[in-house]
């Protein structure tokens, strides 16, 4: 029997594709790619899982915590700089904090996902 190996593919699911579009492509810097499947955007990616936004499968306003206990964490060159760009369009859930991975920042999307990011000093 065959043992899965590596993350394939995330998405989230989003009640305005849109606005969360625009959320992941103007502050977290994402790039669409050229051509996604209907209700949904696919981000571009270095190496590693892909990355996704769909338009929801399930009745969202039925749950009322979005992913609660899923963390999704995306690198990012450095925080601070990330912070001074963005701090007044974002929500922050936590603020910049060391971990045995390094300093992390959780922000929440327009539905209220809790995203980790976490500096890499790459730019």
């Amino acid at each position: 029997m065959l043992n899965p190996t590596q993350l394939s593919f995330v998405s989230l699911q989003v009640t305005d594709l849109e606005a969360s579009g625009k959320f992941y492509t103007e502050i977290l810097g994402f790039k669409p790619v050229l051509k996604s499947p209907p209700d949904a955007i696919v981000f571009e990616q270095k190496n590693g899982a892909a990355f996704a936004i769909r338009k929801p499968m399930i009745e969202l306003s039925k749950a009322n915590l979005l992913g609660w206990g899923v963390a999704v964490w995306f690198g990012i060159g450095n925080l601070d700089v990330f912070l001074e760009k963005n701090g007044g369009k974002i929500s922050i859930v936590k603020d910049i904090h060391p971990t045995p991975f390094g300093r992390i920042l959780v922000i929440s999307d327009p539905d209220g996902y809790a995203i980790t990011l976490q500096e890499t000093k790459e730019d």
